[in-house]
């Protein structure tokens, strides 16, 4: 047996035995549903006929669907329903009898229209824990509204941080909003499944802590640190600082010798003093203004720019190896070539290989990212990556419902 079937057995899976429908698409529903899948889970995720998720489309360079869908909807099931029709809704409904969690990202009230709220999913299912993922949540105000991750950071404040302070803001390359609601959404989920696990009978827990609302706005406001305390208590309004961060110096970008950059977090008080005298520059080591981050955040650019005098006359290489061996904290900027050949994501089966449709007459060997948290040492195996529209349409309507060839067909 290989060191991956050993650790891939079904006991180093916690959510093995718990079955997921997935009605979301996009990323922030189906970021929880791969999270869930990637421990264990049974995953099912309900497409629409002829398109599926429309992220099958989403930055697709060549052949049928996009290496976004496959990362995101790795370790899934994929079956087709029309959701607006009765018969597929009937399915729907079927299939929570036989499931632990539904999850979704509609926009609120799109369920109830359907006749799927969660007074309906009780009456099928008096278990079932209801993750439900939208812009601003299935309460208040705004809650009605649609909107996406990149509206959701700039109502969480994330947006107006990131970039330059003489520039407008900026997004980050990923849609963060969607991710860090998906990872909230992933834990509510779980975390009312252990309530109902530790129950003393399932259904003694009623509807409404069930329902797990998650809104893509309170997610970002929930990682914004000490944003809303800090105006309230000081009235102090963060601005964008570019590559630094608020308040910590000197922690920045820094150009070497061989065009590239790399990262220093020379912050805390005992780590500046090695990191000055490692630049060569004992005499802001030692200045009595610059033993706290709030005399060295005051003087800030002359930090900066005393340490690009020294990164710029190094290559990365020797850059990072003369900090390192001070014990600087310091690394490299990554591109996706860097990551691949990382020795310490290699180490912990961090890129992990299957061979997926490019675009050319065979299926070619493509590297996704690996499991995050890591169980027993590595990150655990993935099973599948996402797969084709429908794939498993006939396994699961026929496996759990028992639906013949021609009742599945008439679905279609």
């Amino acid at each position: 047996m290989t060191d991956n079937a050993i650790r891939d057995t079904p006991d180093i899976r916690p959510l093995a035995g718990v079955r997921v429908l997935e009605l979301g698409n996009y990323i922030a529903a189906p970021t929880a549903g791969r999270m869930l899948a990637d421990f264990g889970a049974e995953v099912i995720k309900v497409e629409r006929p002829g398109t599926g998720d429309e992220l099958r489309n989403w930055r697709l360079y060549a052949g049928s669907t996009s290496m976004l869908y496959r990362t995101i909807n790795r370790n899934k099931k994929s079956i087709v329903l029309d959701l607006k029709s009765e018969a597929g809704r009937a399915v729907v409904l079927d299939l929570l009898r036989h499931c632990d969690v539904l999850l979704e990202n509609f926009r609120p009230g799109t369920l109830e229209k359907w006749g799927l709220g969660p007074e309906r999913l009780d009456e099928v299912n008096p278990d079932l824990v209801i993750t439900r993922i939208s812009a601003f949540g299935q309460t208040g105000p705004m809650s009605e509204r649609p909107g996406f991750a990149a509206v959701a950071e700039a109502y969480g404040g994330l947006r107006e941080l990131v970039g330059d302070p003489d520039r407008p803001p900026v997004r980050t390359g990923v849609s963060i909003g969607d991710s860090i609601a998906g990872i909230h959404a992933a834990f509510g989920t779980v975390m009312a499944l252990f309530q109902r696990e530790r129950a003393k009978a399932p259904t003694e827990i009623p509807l409404p802590q069930r329902i797990i609302d998650v809104a893509l706005n309170e997610s970002i406001l929930s990682v914004m640190e000490s944003l809303i305390p800090d105006y309230l208590a000081y009235g102090v309004q963060r601005q964008r600082v570019g590559g630094r961060m608020e308040g910590i110096a000197p922690s920045n970008a820094y150009p070497c010798a061989d065009g590239t950059s790399i990262i220093v977090a020379g912050n805390g008080d005992a780590i500046y003093q090695r990191y000055m005298r490692t630049i060569g520059r004992p005499d802001l080591a030692t200045d009595p203004d610059l033993q706290t981050n709030a005399g060295r955040w005051a003087r800030r650019d002359e930090l900066d720019e005393a340490i690009s005098a020294w990164t710029i006359r190094h290559t990365r290489d020797e850059a990072l190896k003369l900090l390192d061996e001070a014990g600087v904290p310091s690394g490299p900027i990554y591109t996706a070539a860097d990551i691949c050949d990382d020795q310490q994501y290699e180490a912990r089966n961090m890129i992990q290989h299957f061979a997926v449709d490019t675009g050319g007459a065979e299926p070619q060997p493509v590297g996704f990212p690996g499991i995050v948290p890591v169980i027993g040492g590595a990150s655990l195996p993935i099973r599948n990556v996402g797969p084709d529209l429908g794939e498993h349409t006939h396994e699961v309507l026929s496996g759990i419902l028992g639906l013949t060839d021609a009742e599945i067909e008439a679905l279609s």
